[in-house]
């Protein structure tokens, strides 16, 4: 949806609400003339959480959609998370007594959504959900994704027929400059939702007993290469000398 459509579907959505553009203006915090120019399409200037706020104003929900000239944005993200999943699947697959399922959906009264790997390990009757990122984005919504499918741990298990007594959860990030940077810059908050370490996986994998929440970073060792990832890959040009003298490096 372009700018001037959304304006239009967000007048629309107010009207529908019998609500004058003051009334949005003082829901959302901002001045009538604001509301004005979001309903007319002029959202350019504005920030992201401005047209946000006057969207939720009028019960009305905006999401990013990301376009390349090139390859689909979500194609790339795609391959990049199957990669992922092939390579971590196989590797949990053969611990002594865990058997994982991928992409198992589940439905619990309008609770929807996809766990990427859900392991299960019969002798201890553990759980493991596991939500694989190859990029930090919204630190929020990861970890608030991530709590929801571990307390809806009985209701998926379901699925499979497991009945678990404890319900763990991994969040599993491609390893990458960019990732922990981001996590560093949220460490408390990660630390507080996911005090286990990989480190501490490993030895549990092994002789499960209770619940643990863990974060670690996946890197991608198949191509042979010491520092390959599945993390998104963000080249910065590197600026190169205006003149470089006889046996200087430019390197």
């Amino acid at each position: 949806m372009d700018d001037l459509r959304l304006g239009a579907a967000l007048r629309a959505a107010r009207l529908h609400h019998r609500l004058r553009q003051l009334d949005v203006a003082r829901a959302a915090g901002v001045s009538r003339t604001t509301v004005s120019r979001v309903e007319r399409g002029h959202v350019d200037g504005l920030a992201l959480s401005t047209t946000r706020a006057v969207a939720c104003a009028v019960d009305v929900r905006v999401e990013l959609l990301g376009r390349t000239r090139g390859a689909e944005l979500d194609r790339l993200v795609n391959a990049r998370h199957s990669a992922m999943a092939e390579y971590v699947l196989p590797r949990l697959s053969s611990i002594r007594g865990w058997v994982v399922r991928p992409e198992v959906s589940f439905a619990n009264y309008g609770e929807r959504g996809v766990v990427d790997l859900l392991a299960w390990h019969d002798e201890t009757r553990s759980l493991l959900v596991v939500e694989l990122k190859t990029e930090i984005v919204d630190v929020g919504e990861i970890i608030g994704t991530l709590d929801r499918k571990r307390r809806l741990g009985d209701v998926i298990a379901r699925g499979p027929g497991w009945h678990p007594s404890s319900v763990s959860c991994w969040l599993a990030i491609g390893d990458g400059a960019t990732n922990r940077r981001r996590v560093s810059e949220h460490a408390a908050v990660f630390r507080a939702a996911l005090p286990d370490d990989g480190r501490r996986l490993r030895s549990w994998l092994r002789q499960p007993r209770g619940a643990i929440r863990v974060l670690s970073f996946v890197a991608d060792a198949r191509s042979g290469h010491a520092r390959a990832t599945f993390a998104a890959v963000r080249r910065v040009p590197t600026r190169r000398p205006a003149h470089s003298g006889p046996g200087r490096s430019t390197r």
